[in-house]
């Protein structure tokens, strides 16, 4: 398994990876938390936003429950992407390990990255695209 950078590998994944579990999932369309997802799922992209607070007020979005953690989710998740801060990143390190089956990608949105979250990922069988943003990834490449 590889860190993932080179335009050909990107559209690979964007081809053949559909179901995108959302790390830090935020209701207000303003952000990019909840926009770059938006936008994925108008894309035909089934999208999973992992909230405790969402979660825990019963909250939907794009048609799926928000789930609390990644290891709840009862179907197989193809990209976890993170919107969540580099420092915070190592936090959900145990809770993408304990999916059932692992994700095929970690996706850290632009501005995010951990080389040693990174390398533990890879350690484990998990492809690892950093500092990339979906949305212009999508827009751009395909």
């Amino acid at each position: 398994m590889t860190l993932l950078t080179q335009p050909a590998q990107i559209v690979d994944v964007l081809n053949t990876h559909r179901v995108i579990a959302v790390v830090g999932f935020h209701h207000d369309s303003v952000k990019p938390a909840y926009y770059v997802p938006e936008y994925m799922h108008r894309q035909g992209y089934t999208i999973i936003p992992v909230n405790p607070a969402l979660a825990a007020r019963g909250e939907s979005h794009f048609g799926q429950k928000a789930v609390s953690t990644l290891a709840e989710i009862p179907v197989p998740v193809d990209i976890v992407d993170v919107f969540r801060r580099s420092d915070r990143v190592r936090l959900h390190l145990p809770d993408i390990l304990a999916m059932t089956p692992p994700p095929k990608v970690v996706w850290m949105q632009l501005g995010i990255r951990d080389d040693a979250v990174a390398a533990e990922l890879n350690s484990h069988g998990i492809d690892v695209v950093q500092d990339r943003c979906l949305l212009a990834d999508h827009r751009a490449l395909l």
